[in-house]
């Protein structure tokens, strides 16, 4: 009876670890020297075992990180009534927002249009990276009109959410007007946020939101990371 390769055995534990969930969805595992201590082989065995691991989609590398447990992609619904807490929770994920900057300036040309303001008017401007148990998934900037929203940016940083904070200011609904999807690469500075490859594929979604009578309340843009987000689409 032929003897089971090493690096099979080793491939085999590793995914045991994986599946008893050791290393979780995004968790970094251990060195190549690390493993190689472990299994008392060499690390070219090592490195055979985990090229069968990222062959089979349970591990993915980042030059110069290490090799980490690949995330399994998170349905994220764009229909008429986007939230991103409720739309995580459904998934059985847990949300959460990492606000990194929150500003009133002037609209540039861009967002007054989407918004329906004159250009320079005031505009409340949020932007950080949206998570999905601990884990970085996406980017956002979320631009409001700041004259009829004066204390939204209060609420944003008590909440967290887009949703509870409109809420907080008078506004218990709004709806999706329009989303514009495109893939591209990341960014240096994209990449090193979402903790991905330089180049690595992203999807940015660019949405607008009104309140139910119509008025433009969040002109709001995206970038998914590709390989952990699946964007799917809602009939009306």
């Amino acid at each position: 009876m032929p003897r089971t390769a090493i690096w099979t055995s080793i491939a085999e534990a590793l995914t045991a670890d994986i599946g008893a969930g050791r290393y979780g969805p995004g968790d970094k595992l251990p060195t190549e020297a690390e493993l190689s201590v472990r299994f008392g082989v060499n690390r070219h065995t090592v490195r055979r075992a985990l090229a069968a691991l990222a062959d089979d989609g349970l591990v993915h590398s980042r030059r110069g990180s290490g090799v980490f447990v690949t995330h399994s992609p998170t349905d994220y619904p764009i229909g008429q009534r986007v939230r991103f807490h409720r739309s995580l929770q459904a998934a059985g994920r847990i949300p959460g927002r990492d606000i990194q900057l929150l500003e009133t300036r002037m609209a540039d040309a861009r967002e007054a249009r989407a918004l329906d303001l004159s250009e320079g008017a005031p505009v409340h401007v949020c932007e950080g990276i949206s998570l999905a148990d601990d884990h970085p998934i996406a980017l956002f900037r979320s631009v409001f009109p700041a004259e009829w929203l004066p204390a939204l940016p209060g609420a944003l940083r008590r909440t967290g959410s887009v949703t509870q904070a409109l809420a907080a200011c008078g506004l218990p609904d709004y709806v999706r007007v329009s989303t514009r999807i495109s893939a591209r690469p990341a960014t240096a500075a994209q990449a090193h946020k979402l903790r991905m490859p330089e180049g690595a594929p992203i999807l940015r979604t660019v949405g607008l939101n009104a309140c139910p009578e119509g008025r433009p309340v969040e002109f709001g843009t995206a970038w998914f990371a590709a390989d952990r987000v699946t964007l799917t689409v809602a009939g009306p």
